[in-house]
Parts: structure tokens; sequence; C-alpha cells
């Protein structure tokens, strides 16, 4: 070993064993001896790697994978934004303890995962990525796909990750990895600092040898802490809560990834708090009397009712994004109390929350015994406020389930069909459009079904590549992975329906086909826009020269036929039952197509959220939707502080 090498590595013993290696080989050994723990359950954290292969990484990263990768698997993406994508759909299955690396070519190829990434990093998942980078001596400049910036020499078209990862850094020299490494496998396995970890490796540093300490090369496990709240935390959060007297518990993907949810359902019981579920938290609350289901713009009426009228809301593992708060309106209770579990001191701030800053799990049962002792309960008649909440959920609902007169089946009742038929054993992975509403007010978790819901990024094109990030974690599992998308989404991102092909995985993936983005249509209309503009799938018509003519005609089960899909196209919910029973019996990939009512929608429930409108127009339609939205600002607040009593 070099004198360079030894000083570096702070090794001090020239005679200590080294691993010649290349920057992409020592990358590819070191992934295949990290290990995660959690509640004492090992795994391998980076079990393989998604890549597509250009100049930037072809000879590098690949060529590492295919020497020394002895149980490293490549996985083929087709688009570089699928492939994180994927590794976030395994992530979500690992329950944050394991996820897949991705790997591109300079330019385009790197830059196709900025979505991804910030898709991770919103949703507080794990992924690992080495975008390939530009070739950092020089020699050639400008090289192919390089981004020439004519003051910062430094910066490349890479650099566009920084805002929207966890980690970055980029190796200019091999002996960085030594340190570089070891942090991106930190910030992989703390359920704070989780999100997308971003190594760039530049062209010709992938191929530099180095010789590293052979220590750097043992197994190493990262333990995935529970942290436990403060007493000062958790006796002023039992103060508030014991002070109240309709208290509601949110439940957000945080109780998911604590592994909270028993603790959250005789946490609920014991003390007779109903639950309201956020996207991330979906399925994760108590079934039954106690469960009100989704909260916010997209929430049950029931939930909103309760949330509205509560005095103390306790939010477990939420970000508190505006669908859920209705942007601030939400919490109605002139005097509501917030009190915020999180295992995040960022998150268990907001909106003036009394944060109590640990786990999940363990904050729910230290609370638990605290309310015990001091013998809390709600107010005599809450049980009764909250039964006929839940009656007035399910007149909403038995109305959206109806058959319309003239009207083909509606997406709630493919959904509804949907729900009969998986178990607990499935699993159902969504992210945008129409579809989130549906799920997320009108979905019964009753079945234990799991719920993967992409909703902080909103990625449409995330759904197909992460329900096959699902699958490739399950792939011993029983279950079926379902895949519900709407055909915008489907028209983005269908190709990793080839790699499922390739890998002979199977998903099943639900397309509900109302010829356009319906769901942004009605908010045109309904906040200013007055009419539909460029949300439907038709021709141009030369007439006018905007898109109104025609109904675009696409065949969408031809089009995932001819990528090797078994596919099916129904037109009423008897074909549409039928075809989920056949696809459960194929052995790959299964595409059904659902051709729903394009304009029927679920019964609104009257929340608000905020977004940006005209405030000039020339039409009175577009005035009078402002006005409304404006009238519906005046329902959001400020929440203040919360403290505890003997604090005030």
């Amino acid at each position: 070993m070099s004198s360079t090498a030894a000083a570096f590595a702070g090794i001090g013993d020239p005679k200590a064993p080294v691993r010649r290696r290349t920057v992409a080989q020592a990358i590819v050994e070191y992934l295949q001896v990290q290990y995660s723990e959690l509640d004492g359950e090992r795994r391998r954290l980076i079990p393989g790697m998604y890549g597509i292969f250009g100049h930037g990484n072809s000879v590098g990263l690949a060529q590492g994978i295919d020497e020394y990768g002895v149980d490293f698997p490549h996985y083929p993406g087709k688009n570089e934004q699928n492939m994180v994508h994927a590794a976030i759909g395994f992530a979500k299955a690992s329950n944050r303890a394991a996820t897949l690396a991705c790997t591109a070519s300079a330019g385009p190829g790197s830059t196709n995962m900025v979505s991804g990434a910030a898709t991770a990093t919103t949703n507080r998942l794990p992924v690992l990525l080495f975008p390939a980078d530009i070739i950092s001596n020089r020699f050639g400049d400008p090289v192919l796909q390089q981004i020439e910036h004519p003051v910062e020499r430094d910066v490349s078209a890479n650099d566009c990750f920084r805002p929207v990862s966890r980690y970055f850094d980029r190796i200019t020299h091999p002996g960085q990895l030594l340190s570089t490494l070891p942090e991106a496998m930190r910030v992989l396995t703390d359920p704070v600092d989780t999100g997308a970890v971003v190594v760039c490796l530049p062209q010709d540093i992938q191929g530099a040898e180095f010789d590293f300490p052979e220590a750097f090369f043992a197994p190493r496990v990262w333990h995935i802490r529970r942290r436990s709240a403060v007493e000062e935390e958790l006796a002023g959060a039992a103060e508030i809560i014991a002070a109240s007297q309709r208290p509601v518990i949110v439940a957000g993907g945080g109780v998911r990834y604590s592994n909270a949810q028993a603790a959250l359902a005789e946490f609920s019981e014991r003390f007779g708090i109903p639950v309201v579920e956020t996207y991330a938290g979906k399925g994760a609350g108590p079934v039954g009397a106690l469960g009100l289901g989704g909260l916010g713009v997209t929430g049950t009426v029931g939930s909103n009712q309760i949330a509205g009228e509560a005095d103390c809301v306790i939010t477990v593992g939420t970000r508190l994004q505006d669908f859920v708060t209705a942007s601030h309106s939400i919490f109605r209770h002139p005097n509501v109390q917030i009190v915020n579990l999180n295992v995040g001191a960022f998150d268990a701030h907001k909106m003036g929350s009394f944060p109590v800053i640990g786990d999940a799990k363990r904050s729910l049962l230290s609370l638990h015994e605290r309310l015990v002792d001091v013998g809390f309960s709600p107010i005599s008649s809450y049980g009764e406020e909250i039964a006929a909440a839940q009656e007035e959920t399910r007149k909403v609902r038995e109305h959206d389930l109806q058959d319309f007169p003239d009207e083909k089946m509606s997406q709630a009742q493919v959904i509804d069909v949907l729900n009969q038929r998986v178990t607990a054993q499935d699993a159902l992975v969504l992210g945008s459009g129409g579809v989130v509403e549906g799920i997320h007010k009108a979905w019964d978790p009753s079945n234990g079904a799991e719920i993967h819901f992409e909703y902080a990024n909103s990625c449409m094109g995330h759904e197909i590549p992460a329900g096959l990030g699902y699958r490739l974690a399950q792939q011993n599992s029983d279950g079926e992975v379902y895949v519900l998308i709407g055909d915008g989404t489907y028209f983005m991102q269908p190709t990793e329906i080839i790699t499922a092909v390739q890998e002979k995985q199977k998903i099943i993936v639900v397309v509900v086909d109302n010829r356009g983005h319906q769901c942004i249509w009605p908010l045109q209309a309904a906040k200013g826009g007055g009419q539909e503009f460029g949300t439907q799938l038709r021709e141009r018509n030369p007439v006018s020269g905007r898109l109104d003519g025609p109904i675009v005609d696409v065949d969408i089960a031809a089009n995932a036929a001819s990528m090797g899909a078994a596919a099916w196209s129904t037109e009423t919910i008897e074909e549409f039952t039928a075809a989920l029973e056949e696809a459960q019996s194929v052995s790959g990939p299964a595409v059904i197509v659902a051709n729903i009512e394009p304009f029927r929608y679920l019964t609104g429930n009257g929340a608000f959220w905020d977004v940006g409108v005209p405030l000039t127009s020339q039409r009175e339609v577009t005035r009078k939707g402002v006005e409304q939205h404006l009238a519906g600002r005046e329902r959001q607040r400020y929440y203040g502080v919360t403290v505890a009593p003997s604090e005030r």
C-alpha cells in the first residue's frame, strides 16, 4: 500500500492488509456486506442495484457488478425515474429496513432520477443513488452531456440533486469512499434523516484504483434505533390529553414504520379515542367503532366532522401536509391543542404542536400508562357522536356506490370490487390521480391488506415501478401486489411492465380509464378556471385550434399485452370482477383496464384546499370561482403554540 493511501485511511501500519479495487468495484463489495437490524430482525440493507448503463457507467459500475457482484443482482430498468420508484416500493415493503441502489449514466440518464429522489425524500423513504458524473480531470472538456457553468467550473448537472437529497456527495478521490459510504448507510437507516442518498461518480473516478483497507469490507450491522421521548415531553403531553373532552388521533405513516399499529389500536380502544388517517397512514389505524377513515380534502365526512370539533388532536408520525389539514382549516375548535408524536423534531413542532420527539410505538406505550394512571376518559357522549359520524360516512358511501342511470360503471364501484377481493396477504400500491380519493375516502381496511400510498410528492408514474419494487422485496409472499392507477399515469410510465416480464415478477395493474386527467378539470372549474382546459384526451379541433375535438381511443390492454402482460379490457362490473379472478391465476404481470364513467366523482366533503387562483379575469364565471375560494381562505387559521396545563 502506498504511504498516501495508508495516511488517508488512518491505518499507520504499512503491513496492514489491503484490497486493491476500483471505486466501482469497492462500492459493489462494500454494499454486499452491509446489514440493517430492526427489532432483532437482520437483513441485507442493499440487496441489489437497478441500473441503465450508458457511457457514464457501463465500464464503471457495470463492470464492478459483473466481476464482483457475487450476491448482488442487477435489475434492468426501462426509465431512470422508474428505477428510483422501484427502490421506493422496495423500501416500503421492507418497512424502511432495506432498499435498492440505482445507477444511471451521465447527463439526462442521471437527471431523470431527480423526480424519484424528490419523491423518496418527501416521503421519508431510503433510496441510494449513484448518478454518473462528468470526467473530473477535465482534459476533454466539454465532454458529451456536460452542462458548462461559466463561473462555477465544478458544477455539473448532478448538482440539481442537492435540494432533493438527504445526503449528497461527489467522489473526486477513491479514498473518499472510506467516509462517504458509511455516512450514506447511516443516513439510510436513520428514521429521522432518511431519504434520497446521492453519491455522484465521475466517469474516470469510477475506474480509478485504490488500496482499500481490508477492514473497510468487514460486514457491518446498522441498527435502526427506537428513540425514546424525554420525560418532560411525555408528562406534558399526558397533561394536555387528560384535560381534553373530545380528543382525536391522526395516524400517519410513522405508525406503520414504527410497527405501532397494535399499540395505537390498544391506546384508542382503552381511552375511546377515534382515529383518522393520513395517506401514508391509510390502514394503520384500528378498524371498527373507532376507525373513521381518511382525514382532510379527500377524507370521510365523519372524520372531518369529528376532527373539526376535537379539542385535542394527537398526531402520530405525520408531516401534516395540506391535503390532510385542509390547508390549516380542518381543526376548527377555538381552543384546540395539538400533541405531535414524531421521531423527527422538524415535523414534531409543526402547527404549533406540543412535541413528543421519539419512536411512535414507545411514545404511545408511555402515554398509555400515564393516562391509565390518571383515569382519563373523554366526555361520556363522545361514543354516540363518533357512531353518528360513522353513519354519515356510511350513507355517503352507499350513495356513491349505486348504479346511476345511463352511466358506465363508476370508479367507486371498481374500487369496491377490488376492496372485496383483496386479503390480508395482499398489498395495494397507488400514488396520484382520482384513485387517491377513492382509496382514502371509501376503502374499507378491515380486510387487512397493506395500503401503500405515495401522496407526499404525488408523483404520477410512480405506481407501476413501485409495485414491482414491492414485489421484489416480497418475492416469497403468497399474496398479490395490486397497482391502482388512472390512464394518465399509465401513459407516463408503463414500461416497468417489461422489467416485470423479464424478472418473472407478478403484479396486477388495475387501470381506471376515463380518457384524461379527470380529477383536475373540476378543480379548474371550482377554483376560478370556469371550464376545462387541457385535461381531456382529445384531438385538436381544426376549427377552434384547441384540444376539444373527438376523444382519442387508446387500447391500453393491447399496449400492455404487447409488453408481455396478460391483459383485459372491461366495460361492466361483471366483466371487471371476472377479469380480477382470471388475473389471480396467471403467473406473470397482468393489466386490467376498467372503462369507467368519465365524470362520476365521489361526493365532496366541503373541506378547503388552498391553491393559486386568478385574481384578475374578464370572465364572470372565473371571478365567482375566485370569490368562493377566497371565502374558503377565511377558514384558515394560525394554531398558536400548545403548552401543557402546568406550564400555562
